[in-house]
């Protein structure tokens, strides 16, 4: 017997039949699907303290528990002091098992540890079919203990979906889990 996290199984069983009824597919293909989810974090001050980007490095490692990598700058800005080649973010990429099991935690456990929190804004889609979270706090994750915490920083979370609307994405999202505002 295999593990099978509980959104993938709920997609299977429940949000597939739901999205074709609601869009009218004719074939299960059709279906959008969640493709990867990419959380990222840029380091400003990395610049100056090179320690800060191995903290960013391991702070996304311990939240997705899949090994995470530094992002390093294209060009070179003089006005931040930023040359080319030098490490500036961290981030990972999730996908299959691990990217339902983060979905999950975030959902069930992580927005609602967020301070007055209604709901996300469904003001982040791309046009494409693909939706931005940001995150202002890391110690919204319960992976990240407080006091070991040397600056609050916050983080990107992007979806990836095969939809190819806004529309088919925010409802399979919407279906997933994810709790956005009411208008």
């Amino acid at each position: 017997m295999t593990y099978i996290p509980r959104l993938k199984e709920e997609y299977k069983s429940r949000v597939i039949s739901a999205l074709t009824e609601e869009f009218g597919y004719k074939n299960v293909m059709q279906v959008p699907k969640l493709e990867k989810i990419v959380i990222s974090k840029g380091v400003g001050a990395a610049v100056s303290d090179k320690k800060l980007i191995d903290y960013a490095v391991e702070e996304l490692t311990k939240i997705t528990g899949q090994k995470a990598v530094a992002t390093i700058s294209k060009k070179d800005v003089a006005s931040f002091k930023l040359r080319k080649g030098m490490p500036i973010g961290a981030k990972v990429t999730l996908r299959g098992e691990r990217m339902y099991e983060f979905l999950d935690r975030l959902i069930t456990s992580s927005l609602p540890r967020v301070r007055d929190f209604g709901g996300i804004k469904s003001t982040g889609f791309d046009g494409r079919g693909n939706y931005n979270l940001g995150v202002l706090e890391q110690i919204i994750f319960p992976e990240i203990d407080i006091d070991k915490v040397n600056k609050i920083s916050g983080m990107d979370i992007t979806f990836v979906t095969s939809a190819a609307t806004d529309k088919e994405a925010k409802s399979l999202l919407a279906e997933l889990g994810l709790p956005f505002k009411k208008n």
